[in-house]
C-alpha cells in the first residue's frame, strides 16, 4: 500500500497567467466615486492611479487575505510589481502596480462573475477605480479576468 501525503497547492507564480476576479476598491485621494481614504500597505495608493491590491504582498497580508483557502497559494509580490490583468468579457487590458494588500480572496472562495458563457471564480486581485475602468464599468463591480506579468 502506498502512503500518500497531503500536498499544499503549488505555488502560481504568475510567469504563466491565473484566472479569477477582478473587482475595485478606493484608496488615497478622492476620484470618481471614492472619498478620501488611506493610502494602503504600500503607502502609495490613489484611487486616480493605475493600480492594484494583492493577496501575498507580505506575510502579514497572506494572514488576512488566506487565497490557500480558496486552493491559491500565490506568489510573493511586493510594493511596486506590475500585473496585467485582462477582461476576458472585452479582451481590454491593463498593467498596473501593487500598491495595497487585498482582497481578503478567503471571504469569496467560490463566488463567480460570468458575462454570457465566460466566468471565472475567487477574487484574486482588486484594482483602483482608475484602473478597474480601463477593463470595464464601474458599475459591473465583478468581472471575470486573466492575471499575468506584462
Amino acid at each position: 500500500m502506498v502512503r500518500r501525503q497531503p500536498t499544499d497547492p503549488p505555488p502560481i507564480d504568475l510567469l504563466a497567467s491565473v484566472q479569477g476576479e477582478v473587482s475595485w476598491f478606493c484608496c488615497g485621494t478622492a476620484w470618481g466615486p471614492c472619498s478620501t481614504t488611506g493610502k494602503g500597505a504600500c503607502g502609495t495608493c490613489n484611487s486616480g492611479s493605475l493600480q492594484h491590491a494583492w493577496p501575498n504582498t507580505s506575510d502579514a497580508c497572506w494572514a488576512i487575505t488566506h487565497p490557500d483557502t480558496c486552493g491559491f497559494n500565490l506568489s510573493r509580490r511586493t510594493c511596486g510589481f506590475q500585473h496585467r490583468i485582462t477582461a476576458l468579457c472585452s479582451g481590454t487590458s491593463v498593467v498596473t502596480a501593487i500598491a495595497d494588500c487585498g482582497p481578503q480572496t478567503d471571504l469569496f472562495c467560490g463566488e463567480k462573475s460570468c458575462c454570457g458563457a465566460t466566468c471565472a471564480s475567487n477574487r484574486l486581485i482588486d484594482l483602483t477605480p482608475a484602473a478597474y475602468s480601463k477593463i470595464a464599468s464601474l458599475s459591473a463591480g465583478l468581472r471575470p479576468c486573466e492575471i499575468s506579468t506584462p
